[in-house]
């Protein structure tokens, strides 16, 4: 059985962080929010609405497929860093036609499903 797309939690911005050991926080990137589902001996590429992405991330497709597991789905962000090390979105939208070796997928710290808040602006 193939797995399927799990819509993700969605953070809540915050002016300033909850107190308390049932929270986790997430760092804020300037990407796009990403799940990779690896099955059946190949990998996808969904957007945090469901969409399927694979074929726009071929190159993050293919680093998912070397993954020694049979069987994933990781929630987690697509970015581009600029020369100052920050996710860039601008570059981001470029990299996805025109460089897709700039493309990163940073996972999300949860690995369960807390509670999410996500502090910034």
């Amino acid at each position: 059985m193939r797995l399927k797309f799990v819509p993700p939690m969605m953070p809540t911005l915050v002016a300033k962080p909850p107190q308390g050991d049932d929270w986790m926080h997430e760092a804020k990137f300037d990407g796009y929010r990403t799940q990779i589902i690896i099955d059946a001996g190949s990998a996808r590429i969904f957007t945090r609405r469901g969409l399927d992405w694979t074929s726009k991330y071929r190159d993050l497709v293919a680093a998912a497929r070397e993954l020694d597991v049979d069987n994933a789905i990781i929630d987690g962000e697509v970015v581009v860093l600029n020369e100052a090390g920050l996710s860039d979105f601008a570059a981001l939208r470029k990299a996805i036609t025109r460089r897709q070796h700039d493309l990163y997928f940073v996972r999300s710290a949860a690995s369960q499903r807390p509670r999410l808040a996500r502090h910034g602006t």
